[in-house]
């Protein structure tokens, strides 16, 4: 007998189901109107919160990437600045390197000069010294220089003390 109640109480249930959703109203046009705007207000705010979750990651990947490229810039430009830093030291030490090899071919002219016996303040053969300097490997505008002085002592013996002088310096670099 239990199951009977059972099964009578199950069958009244259902039709009271039934009854109650077969005779519930039909929603009204204001209802039906509210009901499809909450639907659609619901509809933009899940389409405000994909676009809004879209943009963070377009914006955080965008970010991401101009920091990879400003880094990668600033490693560029740190590169190319300590090239160029070596560069310049380089060239620095090969611009002094000539220089000192331009200085000892001076004092070696010099030297030999002084060793010869051309160039003293008694003795001075214009003609042997004009000849070593042309010989030279030095720089045209001081092998100009160097025979200008030269020129200037064959003119005025009596300068060539100061002469020498300028002479030295120019073939030194001193």
């Amino acid at each position: 007998m239990s199951r009977t109640i059972l099964l009578a109480v199950v069958i009244a249930g259902l039709g009271a189901g039934a009854y109650y959703y077969l005779n519930q109203p039909e929603p009204t046009p204001a209802e039906q109107l509210q009901s499809a705007a909450q639907d659609a207000g619901d509809a933009v705010n899940e389409a405000v919160d994909a676009a809004t979750e879209q943009a963070s990651e377009a914006a955080s990947s965008i970010t991401e990437q101009v920091n990879e490229a400003a880094s990668s810039i600033s490693d560029q430009a740190s590169d190319a600045a300590q090239q160029a830093g070596e560069t310049a030291t380089d060239l620095a030490n090969q611009a002094g390197d000539q220089v000192a090899s331009l200085a000892n071919q001076g004092q070696e002219l010099l030297n030999s000069w002084v060793q010869d016996g051309a160039l003293t303040a008694q003795n001075f053969d214009y003609d042997a010294m004009v000849a070593s300097v042309q010989d030279s490997t030095l720089a045209q505008n001081i092998k100009t220089q160097a025979i200008q002085i030269l020129d200037e002592i064959k003119a005025s013996p009596e300068t060539i003390a100061v002469k020498i002088d300028e002479l030295r310096k120019l073939l030194t670099g001193q």
